[in-house]
């Protein structure tokens, strides 16, 4: 998908040292399903961190949700089965960061 439209929604995961690859792999798991419970959601994508420059600041995962746009991720903040997965995702984090933007240009 390399477009302009819409809106991404990016999610940079730290886990907690006590965080089992095992309880890791299952939030994700839960994370991806919720494409299929939150019909604003276009496009869900994830990723661990490859990177060799040592910047990421212990983020280890990269979460990206597209959205048509900001009224449709507000829907999709909102929603019960967002809010259930962030409730289940807190207590695993030591640290998250958070970035939406719409893509001004593409290459």
């Amino acid at each position: 998908m390399n477009d302009l439209h819409g809106l991404r929604h990016i999610v940079l995961c730290a886990f907690r040292d006590d965080t089992s690859e095992q309880q890791r792999e299952s939030l994700v798991r839960e994370f991806a399903l919720l494409k299929e419970y939150i019909a604003v959601v276009r496009h869900f994508e994830y990723g661990i961190n490859s990177s060799p420059e040592g910047l990421a600041d212990g983020f280890t995962h990269c979460f990206t949700v597209h959205f048509d746009g900001a009224p449709e991720r507000d829907a999709y903040l909102i929603d019960p089965a967002h809010l259930r997965f962030v409730e289940l995702l807190k207590p695993s984090l030591a640290k998250v960061l958070v970035v939406d933007y719409a893509p001004l240009a593409t290459v």
